[in-house]
């Protein structure tokens, strides 16, 4: 199984669509056997999904994600847990141990601005709905 975690310094990037890197963890057994960082591009979420089905990548954990991501992924047949923070080895860990939390409903449809990192904005949280 390959598991993409968007990517920033570590940590789980909080916005799918604006995500520079990508985690990629290749899972045997339920052990986490391999990593790459992958860097995304200058693109949309539809030029993110392709690269990420170019690569195999079977589940997606990120923060915010709009829903036409939502849908573009499980048009490509990649399952993804949105809502989820914190350090992105940890996350995978915890969706390992089944103890990853994560917000089934998370969506980030404040798309009037720019994100850039460390500006503070949360998708996936109350205040981005």
């Amino acid at each position: 199984m390959k598991i993409a975690v968007t990517y920033d310094n570590g940590q789980v990037f909080q916005h799918f669509g604006h995500t520079e890197q990508f985690k990629l963890y290749d899972v045997e057994d339920n052990k986490v056997t391999g990593t790459e960082i992958l860097d995304s591009g200058d693109f949309g979420h539809e030029s993110l999904i392709v690269l990420l089905q170019q690569k195999g990548v079977e589940l997606l954990l990120c923060g915010g994600i709009g829903g036409g991501a939502k849908n573009a992924l499980a048009g490509a047949g990649i399952r993804h847990l949105g809502g989820c923070t914190g350090d992105a080895d940890a996350a995978v860990e915890a969706y390992l141990n089944g103890t990853l939390q994560y917000d089934p409903n998370a969506t980030c449809s404040d798309h009037g601005h720019h994100h850039h990192h460390g500006e503070g904005h949360t998708c996936g949280s109350d205040s981005c709905h």
